[in-house]
């Protein structure tokens, strides 16, 4: 195991962790060179059990010994894995490096499925709905893991499940449970055009989390009879495309009181995982 020491982490062999923008680790006109950051040991033990191809790591000092695991199993892999060592004071610089209880590891970006094979076996299915914000996106995936959703869909707009922060608020969850991008064009809300025609095509009846005059229930029984379920969640704000609502087969509410409206969209997405549950 190559322990590597570095002085400062204007170090060019850390441009993944300290310079790189976050479309330039997407890569997205060279797939095959695309990079994501795990964060905490936690998160990277469970990006090594998903199979994830780690490409370093890098920690203080002082972690070296809780994170053995870990560099043991990259190291299996590759016998000149390097793990660099910064000085605390260094590893400060990074953003949010305080939060990440030891560790960072650089893993090369999998290749993302076909959502036809990605749905094979699927009968509750999430959708994100251009989500911009990587706090929700994370923790949506945290509740689909928890809850028992088969895959995660997600519209080209919608931010990214493997960027930093995302990773770190679904507490490594967005390795365990499938997910790809649905629809091909990035211009805002015209992914249901092709997106929900597919989703029926492979089987699914698709239910639009939103306020309307005509939206159901959620505990309505129609609902949780469905074989396979799409469920279509929105940003914060704004929810959903009137387009989208109108290709889905239903519009669904979460009933309220004390004349709240709704909830945060992650709160949400909890909610409706568990009570559209495959039972």
């Amino acid at each position: 195991m190559p322990v590597i020491k570095v002085d400062t982490i204007e170090d060019p062999r850390l441009d993944a962790y300290a310079r790189l923008t976050e479309v330039q680790l997407r890569n997205k006109l060279e797939p095959e060179k695309g990079i994501f950051v795990a964060e905490s040991g936690k998160v990277i033990e469970r990006a090594l059990a998903a199979g994830m191809q780690p490409l370093s790591f890098l920690m203080e000092e002082k972690w070296l010994e809780p994170m053995s695991e870990c560099i043991k199993s990259a190291t299996e892999q590759n016998p000149d894995f390097p793990v660099f060592v910064a000085p605390h004071e260094e590893l400060q610089h990074l953003t949010g490096f305080e939060v990440t209880r030891g560790a960072l590891g650089a893993f090369k970006r999998p290749a993302l499925p076909k959502v036809e094979d990605l749905l094979k076996d699927a009968r509750r299915v999430a959708v994100l709905e251009d989500i911009t914000n990587h706090t929700n996106v994370g923790a949506i995936f945290r509740s689909a893991a928890a809850l028992g959703v088969d895959a995660v869909l997600v519209t080209p707009a919608c931010y990214d499940p493997l960027y930093r922060q995302s990773v770190r608020v679904s507490m490594g969850t967005v390795f365990q449970v499938p997910w790809t991008r649905i629809g091909t064009s990035e211009e805002c809300h015209n992914w249901a055009d092709e997106g929900v025609a597919l989703l029926h095509k492979l089987g699914f009846k698709t239910a639009a989390l939103a306020l309307t005059d005509d939206s159901i229930p959620l505990g309505s029984p129609e609902l949780a009879a469905e074989e396979k379920l799409a469920l279509v969640f929105g940003t914060e704000g704004d929810g959903l495309a009137e387009n989208t609502i109108s290709q889905c087969d239903y519009t669904v509410r979460i009933p309220m009181q004390h004349e709240v409206d709704s909830l945060n969209v992650a709160a949400a997405s909890a909610v409706v995982f568990w009570e559209l549950r495959v039972r």
